[in-house]
């Protein structure tokens, strides 16, 4: 069944020796664990609303277009039809904008996307946090023709 290891205890100030000869790891100060867990602070972003019949999406991004939070319907605990709601949005567009303050983001631009009952109140309920908004972009992709329809019954 294989080597059996013989653990032993060691003092606190004996480092074990490593194989390769290495030393044991880098010793973590406090100041590196400060840095890690401080996130980049940016002034302005986007916030993507995608709003469907079944769900509300937001993806908030700063202005190189790189994601910084997002969230969704789905992702707070609503199931099923509950999650395509207005309530629903609203309360995904307060969760959000928590996380869009401990950003530092004061302003943000809104690209709104879909045809779903969550479109305004996501954004409702983002601002009012208390961040500004400057402009609201509609990117609802449209058909021009759609697809062809299908051929009449035959009887």
């Amino acid at each position: 069944m294989g080597k059996k290891k013989i653990a032993t205890v060691q003092a606190e100030n004996d480092k074990p020796a490593r194989p390769d000869g290495r030393s044991g790891g880098a010793e973590k100060s406090p100041e590196a664990s400060s840095s890690k867990s401080s996130k980049k602070r940016v002034d302005s972003g986007v916030l993507y609303v995608e709003s469907t019949y079944n769900n509300t999406k937001l993806t908030l991004t700063d202005p190189k277009f790189n994601t910084l939070a997002w969230s969704s319907s789905g992702s707070l605990g609503f199931k099923g039809a509950k999650k395509g709601t207005p309530f629903a949005a609203a309360k995904v567009g307060e969760k959000l904008a928590e996380k869009a303050q401990t950003l530092g983001i004061k302003e943000i631009k809104v690209v709104v996307k879909g045809v779903g009952s969550g479109r305004e109140s996501a954004i409702r309920g983002f601002i009012s946090k208390g961040i500004n908004l400057t402009t609201i972009q509609d990117k609802t992709p449209v058909p021009h023709n759609g697809p062809k329809p299908p051929k009449p019954r035959r009887t």
